[in-house]
């Protein structure tokens, strides 16, 4: 009887570790966790509701009140249960949720001299002199047409701004400034004091969906103007600021710890690119192959400064001082240290500065000999970060990082449990391997430690990749655990490295051969995984609802506990579904509608249009720009991500002038494309200036087919897309212009017309409206990006169109380069992307991004 009683209390005990448990759990062993709580809710309610300048002082004062409040219950309330785990933590959550409020309207506000508060949103040319406040960093732009454009290339760099020349002469100025020289510069570092002639201006927000948001950014960094500098002649070395000595030093320490690691100053080859991210952060020098195959296998958190490379410095630090025979007060001192210098080399990041926090308070922890709760740790490495910048918490890599961490220790030791359960601890495991020797491996508990940790991590940071990324990719906790061993010992021997080649450099040069094979290794394999095209899942724009009720599902399943088993599977099971529904059929709307949907892009001067067909099938009319760098990668392929458009059925080249066609290349490596057409001069090689040849050559490696654009593209569904100019005639006639050359379209469905006209001129409509005299549409992409010059007014009046638009870039419009009629003309250069959407039953609605 007693052991069916001692069973049944613990049946009891089981099901009693239910919510209430675990929050007296929280308030006992981890009462900073309230604390951070309270402080997120305050910065996130202050930016989603803005109180006045003077409520920050009705916060401070409320917020004293608070803790005048609490100290008098601690102090003077008898100790009781209602105290410890309810009146306590929530003047404490209440307290920092004001204090979130207070500091966030304090990071925000500027004095007058701010450099902010003196440049509007024109352009404004100015002398400015500062400190320099990070080593310039020189572009490393890969983009496949970037050497057809020889200024792409410069150097940038923040400055702290002191001064500024006014009509009065030097003035006081404050603030952050993202200098741009468009040239490399080689001999100025962090610290060094320089009077600068430049442009400055206010940066640009995203005009696109999906495209980063540059403005933003920058803000939450506290940082709203650009400088721009024509080469280094314009920068003037005025010294070096003694307030710039602790950045110097840093500088010297990266410098020296990347020769060490290196054997010089700079990576020559991707496994030396890599092997420099994966020990001291610093991923800028990674090609764009090998970053797309990281990032599409979701390994990408490899080679981003993690807590992981913090662990390993720390244990193998906390190892030798151990062997030494140092006491743990000891150890600590010495693992502080470590860290700092650590913290020094590598760069400021939020999950390099959270790894520190932690490891200063566990080693913290042992020097006043307490013992560490990871919780409270966690807690108070957000705590000092959103403290530092509040706006933190806004951006991804600090919500990746912490979720991740959180995840490991909220969920990782119940799903270890139950994978050993259901696996080596269950007999028929045991009887699986007992006769299989070359299994024995699969039963220890390693491997599956491994995968617990690569899986909760992955499940706790897949809401927040769905909200930023558009993505989800489910095989990530698997590749994780297959190459950890691997990452796990390249990192290793890079750090013995570092200490090597201080003592012993021939040694270290016989390791850094070694290192070099297994980072070539390790790429080839993740290269490997990312070709199988099987890692991830576009899934677009995810409403936040979505979001909160994937996490609100993981909470539930793993701590909420029902005495009906059946109970709690049906309602998981039930979460689960209302998921995947309510993800499914907005993916499934947005590829598959029974509308004709035009979207032009905002390219800047260039042209990028995709028609989605009804039915499914997605047609892409050029994609370059003029003005702006690489649309492929920044406007066009994160635009297609956010539609979840993993394919493009037929890819129109319009027009053979760079405009049109240098943001191609990473567009395609980025979306799957069944055929490129195009005009007759790209298909036959007539058309040999660099740009179409290098393009060509390009297309023929990659293996895309490239058809002659004819006088009607087989796509499946209801809509028609017809070539209507030019001929065969006009092909060959060499005193036609190449513009006039240029590829029109005409898109069909439901009794409405879309004319895109490419850069036609003056020539080619005239001969348009003679060839098609009852020539008419609904919407009309303006020939030439809408140009003064070479539109025929009587070709516009002609066709008759309803809807106008023009692709065109800022400095044009306001130039006027372009026209300005008819009335309603749609610009990209004024209303960001254009979308014109056609129903079943004709009905044309058009929508901007940015009005």
């Amino acid at each position: 009887m007693n052991d069916i009683q001692r069973r049944l209390a613990e049946i009891d005990r089981y099901f009693d570790r239910g919510p209430a448990y675990y929050y007296k759990q929280a308030v006992s062993t981890a009462p900073l966790v309230f604390c951070a709580i309270g402080l997120i809710a305050g910065i996130i309610t202050q930016d989603h509701l803005p109180a006045p300048f003077w409520g920050r002082w009705v916060l401070l004062g409320f917020c004293t009140a608070i803790l005048i409040l609490s100290l008098i219950i601690y102090f003077f309330w008898p100790a009781s249960e209602t105290r410890k785990f309810y009146i306590l933590p929530l003047l404490a959550t209440v307290i920092f949720t004001c204090l979130g409020a207070i500091r966030l309207t304090s990071f925000n506000s500027a004095p007058s001299n701010d450099i902010r508060n003196l440049v509007g949103t024109e352009s404004t040319p100015a002398a400015i002199r500062g400190v320099i406040v990070t080593e310039p960093y020189i572009d490393g732009n890969e983009w496949q047409f970037s050497k057809f454009t020889p200024a792409d290339r410069g150097s940038s760099f923040y400055l702290e701004l002191t001064e500024a020349e006014a009509t009065t002469g030097w003035v006081n100025a404050s603030g952050l400034v993202r200098v741009r020289v468009n040239e490399p510069i080689f001999d100025l570092r962090a610290g060094d004091r320089v009077q600068i002639y430049c442009i400055l201006n206010r940066f640009k927000g995203a005009t696109n969906p999906g495209e980063f948001d540059m403005a933003k950014y920058m803000a939450r960094n506290g940082v709203f103007v650009a400088g721009s500098a024509d080469s280094r002649q314009s920068i003037e070395l005025l010294g070096n600021d003694a307030a710039g000595l602790f950045t110097r030093i840093k500088a010297k320490l990266r410098k020296f710890a990347v020769n060490a690691l290196l054997g010089g100053p700079y990576p020559q080859t991707q496994s030396e690119s890599l092997l420099l991210a994966l020990v001291l952060g610093h991923r800028t020098n990674i090609d764009k192959e090998t970053y797309n195959a990281f990032r599409k296998t979701g390994l990408l958190h490899f080679v981003c400064l993690s807590g992981m490379n913090f662990a390993m410095v720390i244990g193998f630090v906390w190892w030798v001082c151990k062997t030494a025979g140092l006491m743990k007060p000891g150890r600590a001192v010495v693992c502080t240290i470590t860290a700092v210098v650590f913290l020094m080399v590598v760069p400021e990041n939020a999950p390099a500065l959270r790894a520190a926090v932690i490891c200063f308070a566990f080693c913290a922890s042992f020097i006043v000999r307490r013992n560490p709760n990871s919780f409270n740790s966690l807690a108070l490495a957000a705590i000092v970060l959103l403290l530092i910048k509040p706006t933190g918490i806004f951006q991804p890599d600090w919500q990746l990082s912490f979720a991740s961490v959180l995840g490991i220790l909220m969920f990782c030791p119940p799903f270890f449990s139950l994978l050993r359960e259901k696996t080596i601890d269950h007999p028929w495991f045991t009887d699986f391997v007992k006769d299989r020797p070359f299994l024995h491996i699969t039963a220890r508990p390693t491997p599956y430690s491994m995968f617990s940790t690569s899986f909760t991590a992955w499940l706790s940071t897949t809401g927040i990749m769905l909200c930023h990324f558009n993505t989800f990719q489910w095989l990530t906790s698997i590749w994780t655990v297959l190459v950890s061993p691997l990452i796990g010992l390249v990192s290793l021997l890079g750090y013995l490295k570092l200490i090597v080649a201080m003592f012993l450099p021939s040694v270290s040069m016989v390791m850094g051969i070694i290192i070099n094979r297994l980072s070539d290794l390790l790429i080839w394999i993740v290269k490997l995984f990312a070709g199988l095209n099987i890692s991830e899942i576009l899934i677009g724009k995810t409403n936040i609802a979505v979001i909160f009720l994937f996490y609100g599902l993981i909470v539930f399943a793993f701590f909420f506990r029902l005495r009906h088993p059946a109970i709690k599977k049906a309602i998981c099971v039930t979460a689960a579904l209302a998921l995947v529904t309510m993800i499914a059929i907005p993916k499934w709307q947005r590829t598959h509608d029974n509308n004709l949907t035009v979207t032009v892009l905002d390219v800047g001067h260039g042209q990028a249009i995709l028609a989605q067909l009804p039915g499914g099938a997605n047609i892409l009319f050029d994609a370059g720009s003029q003005n702006r760098s690489d649309v492929g990668t920044r406007v066009v392929t994160p635009f297609l991500r956010y539609r979840s458009i993993g394919k493009i059925d037929a890819v129109v080249i319009g027009h053979g002038d760079i405009d049109h066609i240098n943001g191609l290349l990473e567009t395609l490596d980025n979306c799957k494309t069944k055929a490129i057409y195009s005009d007759d001069l790209f298909f036959n090689g007539q058309q040999n200036h660099q740009t179409v040849k290098f393009l060509r050559d390009e297309l023929t490696r990659k293996g895309v087919v490239i058809k002659p654009a004819e006088n009607k593209i087989p796509l499946p569904g209801p809509a028609t897309v017809k070539l209507l100019w030019p001929n065969r005639e006009i092909y060959e006639d060499d005193k036609i212009s190449a513009n006039d050359k240029s590829v029109v379209m005409m898109i069909e469905y439901a009794g409405k017309r879309v004319l895109i006209c490419s850069d036609i001129e003056k020539f080619a409509q005239n001969e348009i409206l003679r060839l098609y005299p009852d020539l008419k549409a609904d919407v009309l992409i303006l020939p030439h990006h809408g140009s003064a010059k070479t539109i025929e007014p009587a070709f516009i009046n002609k066709i008759g169109a309803a809807v106008n638009i023009a692709s065109n870039s800022e400095s044009s419009y306001e130039k006027h380069q372009v026209i300005r009629y008819p009335a309603g003309l749609k610009c990209t250069a004024l209303d960001g992307m254009i979308t014109v959407r056609i129903g079943k039953n004709g009905n044309v609605t058009t929508t901007t991004f940015t009005k």
